[in-house]
C-alpha cells in the first residue's frame, strides 16, 4: 500500500559546466543516483569536453539548459555580460534572446536535442525578455515536447536567515508560473534549496530542512562540486561546494531520504 505521505522531487544540481571539479563531482552523483539531473552552463570554451563527458554518462537523469546572462563573457557578441544588478535595472530583449539562443544551439549541438528543462543562473529565467523567448522560441512544439520550466519559490523549506533572499527571487519570480503554463509549458515547483552558503557547515543543516518541509514536486536547487583553479577563478561560492559533494554522497543521505519517505524523480525511462 503506498505511504499517504510520501512525496517525490527534483533534485538538480545547477553550474554543470562552470569547471572540471564542478563537472566531474556531479558525474559522479549522476551516476550513483544521489540526482535528478543537472543544469548546464553552455557558454564557456571547456563546454564541449564537459558535454562529451556528461553524455557518456550512464544513469536515469535528466540533462537542462542553465542559462546564463551575467558576469561572464557572452557567446553573442564576445564581451563581458552585466552584472546581476545591472541586468535588472536594464535588460535588452533582443540582446537577451540572441544570448539565449546561442546558449541553446550549444546545448542542442552537444545533445542532438533541446534541454529536458531550463532554469536560470540567479533565477534569470523569471526576467520579462527570458519568458518572451522562451514562449517565442517553444511555440510550434507541443507541451510534451517542450522543456518544462523550474517555477517561482516557496518559503516553506527555507532556512531563516534566507528568507529575504527568498522574498527577493519570489518578486523576480511574480506571475511567471502562470504565466508560463499559459504559453504551453509544463512548471515544476515549487523551488526549494536556499541556503546560507558563506556559513560553514550550513548545507548539512539545511538538507535535513528540504527533506523534511519541501512540498511534493518540489524542484530543490543544489551546487556540489570540487573546488579547483577555474572555479576560483570564476565564482566567489566555492568552499560549500565541497560540503555539498560530501554530504550528497554520504551513506546516510539515502537512508535520510527513505525516512522521510520521500522519493527522487528520475528521467524518463
Amino acid at each position: 500500500m503506498a505511504d499517504p505521505g510520501a512525496r517525490s522531487i527534483w533534485l538538480i544540481a545547477d553550474d554543470y559546466g562552470f569547471s572540471p571539479g564542478v563537472s566531474e563531482t556531479i558525474r559522479t552523483l549522476l551516476e550513483t543516483g544521489r540526482l535528478s539531473g543537472t543544469g548546464c552552463m553552455t557558454l564557456f570554451d571547456d563546454w564541449r569536453d564537459h558535454a562529451r563527458a556528461l553524455a557518456e554518462t550512464d544513469g536515469r537523469f535528466v540533462i537542462g539548459m542553465h542559462l546564463t546572462l551575467t558576469d561572464f563573457l557572452a557567446l553573442s557578441t564576445g564581451r563581458t555580460m552585466p552584472d546581476l544588478k545591472r541586468l535588472l535595472a536594464n535588460h535588452d530583449a533582443e540582446a537577451i534572446g540572441l544570448e539565449a539562443d546561442a546558449q541553446l544551439a550549444r546545448f542542442r549541438e552537444s545533445f542532438g536535442r533541446d534541454p529536458d528543462f531550463i532554469d536560470g543562473h540567479q533565477h534569470v529565467h523569471f526576467l520579462p525578455p527570458v519568458r518572451q523567448w522562451l514562449a517565442g522560441r517553444f511555440a510550434d512544439l507541443p507541451t510534451a515536447k517542450r522543456p518544462w520550466l523550474r517555477g517561482a519559490p516557496t518559503l516553506r523549506a527555507a532556512p531563516a536567515l534566507v528568507k529575504a533572499k527568498v522574498i527577493v527571487a519570489r518578486l523576480l519570480a511574480r506571475g511567471f508560473d502562470a504565466e508560463m503554463r499559459r504559453h504551453g509549458f509544463v512548471v515544476e515547483g515549487p523551488l526549494c534549496g536556499f541556503y546560507d552558503w558563506r556559513r560553514p557547515g550550513a548545507f548539512a543543516r539545511a538538507i535535513d530542512l528540504f527533506i523534511d518541509r519541501a512540498p511534493d514536486g518540489s524542484v530543490v536547487m543544489c551546487h556540489p562540486g570540487t573546488v579547483d583553479d577555474v572555479l576560483r577563478r570564476r565564482d566567489v561560492f566555492t568552499d560549500a561546494r565541497n560540503e555539498e559533494r560530501d554530504a550528497l554522497a554520504s551513506e546516510d543521505f539515502p537512508q535520510r531520504l527513505e525516512s522521510a519517505s520521500l522519493r527522487l524523480k528520475r528521467a524518463a525511462s
